[in-house]
């Protein structure tokens, strides 16, 4: 399968004006040539485990869409994809390692990891950590409340890597970003969604993910919206 997809994408680069490129193609041609190494040397093994999975779920390999939800407690990262504008349930990773608690990233060195919505912006194949997704953490919400709190020195370089070694980050051990890596690079990172909560709130209480004593009052207010998001898309029952 991986040949027939390198080909492909081969032909493509030598036929762009010819024929419109499937979205996968096209998603693996913007990528630099860094990244399609990496696809290229880790595509038979990570379809190998989720091809599998994305069948059992009904969704079609490659998937148009991803979600990524991760619970920091417990230690758990779940694979979500679209399916005919409906989040299905595809598989669940443990997250191996993360510092801090309960509680968002406020400043710089706090050792948290970040809570609520976020994007990949890069997919960085040199890691210290095997390999690693980029988050866009302080995302414009986070710089939003550090201004409003007078808050500076947010921090930042907050990744989903490899390893089992974490300070800020999802630290998910190396066959697993391996196939986030490959996947997020099939899809596109731009169709990619992060969510990182305290707790699961489909099943905990608010009151759970109490955290840090003199949190700011807009924790609160962040964790409803993150249990609006995880009852009304990627509910239970769907698992």
């Amino acid at each position: 399968m991986k040949r027939i997809i390198l080909s492909f994408l081969l032909f493509a680069q030598l036929s762009l004006p010819a024929f419109a490129l499937s979205q996968h193609a096209s998603a693996l041609l913007q990528q630099p040539p860094s990244v399609k190494r990496v696809v290229d040397r880790y595509y038979d093994k990570v379809e190998s485990r989720l091809e599998p999975r994305f069948r059992f779920a009904d969704v079609a390999w490659p998937p148009k869409r991803v979600s990524l939800v991760a619970f920091k407690e417990p230690a758990r990262l779940e694979v979500w994809a679209e399916k005919d504008g409906e989040w299905v349930h595809v598989h669940d990773y443990p997250i191996r390692a993360l510092s801090g608690g309960a509680g968002p990233k406020l400043r710089q060195g706090d050792l948290q990891v970040p809570e609520g919505f976020y994007r990949i912006t890069w997919l960085n194949p040199y890691s210290s950590f095997h390999l690693s997704l980029k988050l866009d953490y302080p995302n414009v919400y986070d710089q939003e409340q550090a201004r409003n709190e007078g808050r500076s020195g947010l921090g930042g370089d907050i990744f989903i890597h490899g390893e089992a070694a974490s300070k800020g980050c999802l630290a998910m051990g190396n066959n697993t970003i391996e196939d986030l890596f490959v996947l997020t690079a099939l899809v596109g990172k731009e169709n990619v969604s992060v969510l990182i909560a305290a707790k699961d709130f489909r099943v905990e209480p608010l009151g759970a993910a109490a955290g840090r004593q003199g949190q700011p009052e807009w924790v609160a207010i962040l964790n409803r919206d993150i249990a609006a998001e995880l009852r009304e898309k990627f509910p239970l029952e769907r698992k």
